[in-house]
């Protein structure tokens, strides 16, 4: 899982690693909704750019294209309620994932570094997956 940020250039590194983010999905989900935000999964939207990459990667067809509906865009601070809490929590508790819990703490910070930033700059944002 990853960030895009609204517009061709943010002016600044969006590239997180979500790789352990995407392994735990089902559990931070629970866990977000344990603790009254919203899922990640939830800040998901597919746009041209990350589907033509999918699409690339063996993950789906063509036809998806043309009725992909208009992307979803989402406030920073949205996001950042999320992640926040998603970091406390696992700030207290790092074990709850298993052993990729210090790695899913690391980007989670990685989100948050981001999303502070688009925050910042005012610009939306919303996550897309890459299946490598």
């Amino acid at each position: 899982m990853y960030i895009v940020v609204e517009g061709e250039d943010p002016g600044f590194d969006t590239f997180v690693n979500g790789r352990s983010l995407a392994r735990h999905e089902d559990a931070l989900e629970k866990l977000a909704l344990n603790l009254g935000v919203r899922p990640l999964i939830e800040f998901f939207s597919a746009d041209e750019n990350s589907m033509a990459l999918l699409i690339e990667e063996g993950a789906g067809d063509q036809e998806l294209l043309r009725k992909l509906p208009p992307p979803q865009w989402y406030t920073p601070a949205d996001g950042l309620k999320t992640v926040q809490a998603l970091l406390q929590a696992l700030r207290d508790d790092p074990q709850q994932l298993g052993t990729e819990g210090k790695q899913v703490l690391s980007e989670l910070r990685e989100y948050a570094e981001v999303l502070e930033k688009a925050r910042d700059r005012e610009m939306r944002w919303h996550l897309a997956v890459s299946w490598r």
